[in-house]
């Protein structure tokens, strides 16, 4: 299996060189900020997010492992309401990490019966490249020879820009947005021949909505919610459907729709405090290969003394 993937990589940088693989995370709801810089500051609370994912376990070495750190709050400035966050990712598969930090900023507006975020966020990302060429092994697939491929250790930093709406009442969420504005690429040389490789980043969009609908037995709510990520060429669609207990137990089921169906749980464990998990079946063609997808989500969220507007919010949605 450590062969077969290591090959995996190789050939899917050769012939891939310039698209991008964007964070796969499938508690998306508990992420926006990541995504949408128009989320900072949506709720009236200081929220920090951490999730950690183990992607395709048991398939060896070198498949994907992500962390994603959040970071978000509200403030008042000459009577308007807005919000600022953070949002640090490693993305480690094979012999390439990248590490992607961004800060948002999102102008607050009250818009009808909810609140419109309008954002930009903007940061860097590091790519780092370890001996791609002579790291996997040797057969027909290594040739350091190939101008396609970088060789030697590579570590690139670029420029990185995202733009967002978000928009939220009682019980409904919207947002819009997108990511690499830039589209920025990393240039790598070969350390056996004179070539030079571009792996350009690619602009992707967002869309993602929920709603929480509140049951005949007031303890119970239903929450349902959708992402849709596009970079143009391909899209990946992931359906969710959510039942909460009390505002503190949650169990889900997703639905990513030719790639995998999702199993999810969580529960508040302290005042403010929750913690989550989610385990990914594939159904693509890797399902034989290898024992499913593990993440972990935990996060915390504490009110904070901003001046608030006369709003009474029946339920907070996932922080």
């Amino acid at each position: 299996m450590k062969k077969v993937f290591q090959v995996f990589c190789l050939l899917t940088i050769i012939t891939n060189l310039n698209a991008q693989q964007e964070r796969q995370v499938s508690q998306f709801m508990f992420d926006h900020i990541s995504i949408n810089p128009g989320y900072a500051g949506s709720y009236d609370m200081i929220t920090a997010c951490a999730i950690l994912r183990q992607q395709w376990f048991g398939f060896g070495d070198g498949t994907p492992q992500d962390i994603i750190l959040n970071l978000d709050a509200p403030f008042r400035l000459f009577k308007k309401n807005h919000g600022v966050g953070l949002s640090v990712f490693r993305d480690k598969v094979g012999y390439n990490e990248d590490i992607n930090l961004s800060l948002s900023y999102a102008f607050q507006a009250n818009v009808g019966d909810g609140k419109l975020g309008i954002g930009i966020g903007g940061g860097f990302l590091n790519r780092k490249l370890v001996d791609p060429v002579w790291n996997y092994g040797s057969g027909p697939e290594h040739n350091p020879n190939d101008p396609s491929v970088p060789t030697g250790k590579q570590n690139e930093f670029i420029i990185d820009m995202n733009v967002g709406f978000f928009y939220k009442t009682d019980e409904l969420y919207v947002g819009i947005s997108s990511t690499h504005l830039l589209e920025d690429e990393f240039i790598y040389e070969s350390e056996t021949t004179s070539s030079i490789s571009n792996d350009q980043m690619v602009r992707h969009y967002y869309l993602t909505a929920g709603y929480d609908l509140q049951l005949s037995n007031p303890a119970f709510e239903f929450m349902p919610s959708i992402l849709v990520e596009s970079d143009g060429a391909t899209t990946r669609i992931d359906l969710n459907a959510t039942f909460r207990y009390n505002k503190k137990i949650w169990v889900g089921v997703s639905y990513r729709v030719g790639a995998a169906v999702v199993g999810m749980a969580g529960l508040e464990i302290l005042n403010g405090v929750k913690i989550g998990y989610a385990y990914d079946f594939e159904t693509s063609d890797l399902m034989n290969f290898q024992k499913g997808s593990h993440e972990i989500m935990v996060s915390y969220a504490f009110k904070v003394g901003v001046e608030k507007a006369s709003q009474k919010y029946k339920s907070i949605r996932f922080l």
